[in-house]
Parts: C-alpha cells; sequence; structure tokens
C-alpha cells in the first residue's frame, strides 16, 4: 500500500525553508528572501530550482562558498543605471533590491537598468521579471551560470544554461511572463532526475566524451545541449557579455558549480533593462492585450506562463506535495 506524501501549505513551505537557511548560518533577511523565491518557483511547478535547492545551498554556506549574511549594496554609477553587489551572497536578496529601485527610475527617464555582480544562482528567472511587469514596465532578465555548454563545433563547456526572461504587463490580469533556459533542457531538470534515481531523455545531453547519454550524472559530468543548436549558443554568448562581461562578473568558464560546495563562490552576474510601458506609446498595454488575443483566439495554442500560473493558483489552495525522502534530505542540511 503507498502511503500519500505529506502537504505543505505555502506558509509552511516557507518556514521550512527559512529554518533551513538559518540553521546553516543565513541572515534572517537573505533567509526570507530565499524562501520566497524557492517556494514560489514550487508553487509555479518549477521544483528544479524549489525547495530541493535547499540542499546545495546550506552546503555551500557551512562550506563558505555562499555568503549566508552580507548586506547587499547599490550604488548609482548613472542617472539610469544600478549596480548591485550581490557580495557573494544569494541572488535573491540582490535582485529584490533591483526591483524594488527599478520602477522610480524607468518611470522618470523611461528606461533602466540593474547589474548584479558577485551574485549566485537566480532561480526562476521570469518571478523578478514579472514583479516589474506587475508595477507596469517591460522587463528583460539576463543571467549567466558556470559553464555547462559548448561552443557549436567545440567539446569544452564554456557557456552557462544562462536564461532569458522577459515580462510585460496585460490589462485587468498577471504579466506575460516569458522564461527560457538556453539550454534544451534546464539543468536543474537532469539534477532532479539524478536525486530521484531517474534516467534523462536522449537528447537533452552528451556526457564527457562527447556521446548521447540517459544518464543524468554523466549528463551532468558532460555538456548540455543548447536550444535550437547553433543559434542557441550564440544567445548563450550574448548573455555572457550582458550578464557578466558588461557588470563585471564572472564568466561561466571562471565560476565554479551553483551544485556543489567546492571551491570559492561562483561569482556569477545578471543584468536586468525595464522600460516604462507607455513611455513610446500610451495604449502599449492595450496592444500587448490584442496580440494575447490573437493566440488565444486560436484552439490548442497559449501564451507562456499559462501553466505555471495554473500551478501557482493549485499550490496556493492545496499547498505543495514534498517526497518524503526530500523532506528529510532538507532536514538533514
Amino acid at each position: 500500500m503507498f502511503r500519500d506524501m505529506p502537504t505543505l501549505t505555502l506558509t509552511e513551505a516557507h518556514a521550512l525553508a527559512v529554518r533551513t537557511l538559518l540553521r546553516c548560518g543565513t541572515g534572517r533577511a537573505a533567509a526570507e528572501s530565499t524562501a520566497r523565491a524557492l517556494v514560489g518557483a514550487e508553487a509555479d511547478g518549477l521544483a528544479s530550482h524549489g525547495l530541493v535547492r535547499l540542499i546545495a545551498y546550506g552546503a555551500q554556506i557551512r562550506a563558505a562558498k555562499l555568503v549566508g549574511d552580507v548586506a547587499v549594496t547599490v550604488t548609482r554609477p548613472r542617472p539610469g543605471l544600478l549596480a548591485v553587489d550581490a557580495g557573494h551572497g544569494f541572488a535573491y536578496p540582490a535582485l529584490d533590491a533591483a526591483v524594488a529601485a527599478l520602477p522610480d527610475l524607468a518611470r522618470s527617464q523611461g528606461v533602466a537598468a540593474a547589474a548584479i555582480r558577485r551574485s549566485h544562482h537566480c532561480g526562476a528567472a521570469g518571478r523578478p521579471a514579472e514583479a516589474l511587469a506587475a508595477q507596469g514596465l517591460v522587463a528583460l532578465l539576463f543571467a549567466n551560470a558556470p559553464a555547462a555548454m559548448a561552443p557549436w563545433g567545440g567539446n569544452r563547456a564554456v557557456f552557462g544554461t544562462n536564461p532569458i526572461a522577459f515580462a510585460c504587463p496585460l490589462p485587468g490580469r498577471s504579466p506575460l511572463v516569458v522564461d527560457l533556459s538556453l539550454s534544451k533542457v534546464a539543468r536543474g531538470n537532469i539534477v532532479a532526475a539524478r536525486q530521484r534515481g531517474e534516467a534523462i531523455p536522449e537528447g537533452w545531453a552528451v556526457d564527457a566524451a562527447g556521446r548521447p547519454t540517459t544518464d543524468p550524472a554523466a549528463a551532468l559530468a558532460g555538456t548540455m545541449i543548447p536550444l535550437g543548436d547553433a543559434k542557441g549558443t550564440a544567445l548563450a554568448l550574448m548573455v555572457e557579455l550582458l550578464a557578466a562581461g558588461l557588470v563585471g562578473a564572472r564568466f561561466a568558464g571562471e565560476a565554479t558549480s551553483f551544485l556543489d560546495a567546492v571551491g570559492e563562490p561562483p561569482g556569477t552576474g545578471q543584468l536586468i533593462l525595464a522600460l516604462d510601458a507607455t513611455a513610446f506609446a500610451t495604449d502599449a498595454c492595450e496592444r500587448f492585450a490584442a496580440l494575447a488575443a490573437m493566440i488565444e483566439d486560436q484552439d490548442g495554442a497559449r501564451l507562456p506562463g499559462t501553466r505555471r500560473l495554473a500551478a501557482r493558483a493549485r499550490a496556493a489552495e492545496s499547498g505543495l506535495t514534498l517526497s518524503d525522502a526530500l523532506l528529510a534530505e532538507i532536514e538533514a542540511v
């Protein structure tokens, strides 16, 4: 007979995450920010960016690869620019600081940008972009990550999976959010498969010898297959230049892993661009809605993020179902 897996309310899941992070040496503010991000990703059905990350985060805090209690600093090098230093701590408090400051700058000038350096894993990249779109902005986020993809035609990883997120407001409803990794799948999906003891589909990654593999451990030791083949690696190059080169962060090939507690902090970066949605055309949001309607009017078509919003609503009503094994690992951190 199968026993039902435990279910936590969102409040209980948040408390679990905060408690775990504090136990490892995280400061209260960073723990609250990180817990919001992890529980939010879990609720959205993005489990690879959810509570499972507590295991790696806890180990990294204890090894001083991740600074658990550091003050984020924000400076203004130019009128429309924010320079955010995450201090080798969690990315989430730095992203929160950027999201808090960007709206006023973007509304006053039409456009603003925040560059985050000495950062870490940014989690579900669509969440900060969505938070800005909910305040009437069009947002783009670029994040680099430790090396996991080879350049097209090469055999050594120099690019991260490098997520790109976009969000814009839609009148009377949740923002439209596009959030994608530049590998065929997010690397977190392979991490999750390894933790579950499951094989991965062929075509997600190759092993260290460049051979297709369904073994998640071999995939993590090898390289990811890019989204759209050569086009995906071209976009990954663009993100490296924007989120690391431009902001003063480490390139993927210079960063240590987000997944283990070995070595020094990764020191990766993020770049957020925010535009006032009405800066060029006062009816822009209505135009966004018109295009959304053209898509949704077609049978079988849907806007990006539809499933994420449905998962969020279910989680708010019914809570999060977690495996006994995951809960045991978190409690052991």
